[in-house]
Formats: C-alpha cells, structure tokens, sequence
C-alpha cells in the first residue's frame, strides 16, 4: 500500500487554484483545504507598500497555515481520509524570498523550519500557469477587494518565482509526481472536456502511479 493521497494545487495568484481543488475534492471525494487568504488583515495594506508589510503579511499566513496542516494530520490523514489542498507549504517561502529584506527573511527562515519540519507534507502537485493577461483577467473577474492594488509587475515577477521554484521541486523530489497544467489553454471552468483531461490525468498518478500501488 503506498501513501494516502495529499494532493497540492499551486501556482501563482489567479490561476485558478481554489476553483480546481474544489473539482478534485469533489470528484474524489477528497477532504478539502482552502488557504486563508482575505483573512489576514495585512494583506490589503501589503498591496499599498510591499517592504512596509511583508513581514506581518508572511508571518500571518504561516501560522495559518501551519494550524491547518495540523489540523489536517489530526482530523483526516491520519483517518485515512485523502486531502487536496489548494496551497502547498513551501509556497511560503516563494513569496518571502520575494518580498522580505535579507535580515528579516532570515529570521523567517529559522521559523519556517521550526514550524514545518514534522507536518505532513502533500506527496502528489498539480501545477497550474498562465499568462500574465491571462492572471490579470481573472483577478478582475473575481473582484477581491484585497487584490485590488496588485501591481502588474509584482505578478510577473511572482509567476517567474514560481516557474524557478517548480523546476527545482522537480529536480530535489523526483518521487512526488507533478502534474503541469497550462491555463492559457484549458479552461477547466468553462469547458467540461479541459476538467475531463485534468481529472484523468489525477486519476491516472493517483492509481496507476506512485501515490497509490
């Protein structure tokens, strides 16, 4: 018998995350985990001044996090109970390294690990991508008051941050399969044959590969 199921939907902000972690857990009949997100109450002011923020920002949304994966080894994996998760730990640091000066991203490091060290870590990653035009359109659509003064450049910037960081995810865990899903070509809310592809191909890693023997 291999792991139980924590699957991890990533990828930059508007692409979608929620929306197909939502599909997963439904199609599978997996737990779902939402990240926190218009909760953290320096998240709006972080948009306004980035270097002014960051830490409160970073520091809210770790220790969030850290809360619910306890939760999550507590009340489901250890019952057996997959998971699907529209965040993967790690992202944590994508966006500290981006936002935090030297020093205080230092210290966040230190705590990250302490944190993170013994939590249950997700064993299977569907990456969504898409273009910059494409994240923007999204954001629009969704009208979250908080992600009102996203700056252009700073999502750019993030999805470069993210591209990077799922090259060397690749490359330092071989054993976790990721799945890469182009959002600028599949629709998966709009159009029931992209869903159809994305679901076979979770399907097809989750019983026909390394997750579950």
């Amino acid at each position: 018998m291999g792991q139980l199921p924590f699957v991890a939907v990533e990828g930059p902000i508007g692409v979608g995350k929620t929306s197909l972690s939502k599909k997963i857990a439904s199609h599978f009949d997996f737990h779902l985990l939402q990240e926190i997100v218009e909760e953290n109450p320096f998240l709006g002011k972080f948009y306004d001044d980035i270097e002014e923020w960051s830490f409160q920002t970073e520091m809210f949304f770790l220790c969030n996090r850290f809360k619910q994966l306890e939760d999550i080894e507590t009340k489901y994996l250890q019952y057996n109970k997959p998971v699907v998760a529209d965040y993967h730990i790690t992202k944590n640091m994508i966006f500290a390294r981006r936002t935090l000066p030297s020093q205080k991203f230092e210290k966040y490091t230190q705590i990250y690990d302490i944190l993170t060290h013994d939590m249950p870590r997700p064993n299977m990653m569907v990456y969504l991508d898409a273009s910059l035009d494409t994240l923007l359109e999204r954001i629009r659509i969704r009208n979250r008051g908080v992600e009102a003064n996203i700056q252009p450049s700073y999502l750019e910037q993030l999805s470069r941050d993210y591209e990077e960081f799922m090259n060397h995810f690749e490359m330092t865990h071989p054993e976790i399969p990721v799945i890469r899903i182009d959002g600028d070509k599949l629709d998966f809310v709009k159009h029931q044959d992209d869903l159809r592809y994305i679901l076979d191909q979770v399907e097809h890693h989750l019983y026909k590969g390394e997750v579950i023997t």
